[in-house]
């Protein structure tokens, strides 16, 4: 099925904290919770011409600490690496919302 850029993503928040118990069942003591990236560097992905959504990569720092790299996919399905990526998202802890329902 090609990628559109309007796919549903959605899940309920029980269906959202069963992925999280089960990443936090496996991840190390020293993983991060979450992270978070400001709205300004995604919007930046989003706005250049052709961007449908973005890709999320799993990657690691030299240090061995978990981080994404974030690219913009065109609508052939290709990763618009010429243009704007991100990474090194705001980490929990220490960046994190003690009340969140994710918080387990």
């Amino acid at each position: 099925m090609p990628l559109r850029g309007n796919e549903d993503h959605h899940i309920t928040t029980e269906q959202a904290k069963a992925l999280i118990q089960n990443y936090r069942r496996h991840a190390g003591p020293n993983d991060h919770k979450c992270g978070f990236f400001g709205r300004a560097v995604l919007e930046q992905i989003l706005a250049q011409p052709g961007c449908i959504g973005i890709r999320a990569y799993y990657a690691r720092h030299e240090d061995g600490s978990n981080t994404l790299v974030l690219v913009g996919v065109d609508g052939a399905e290709k990763d618009m690496t010429a243009g704007t990526l991100a990474q090194n998202y705001q980490p929990c802890p220490p960046y994190c919302d003690p009340t969140s329902t994710f918080q387990l």
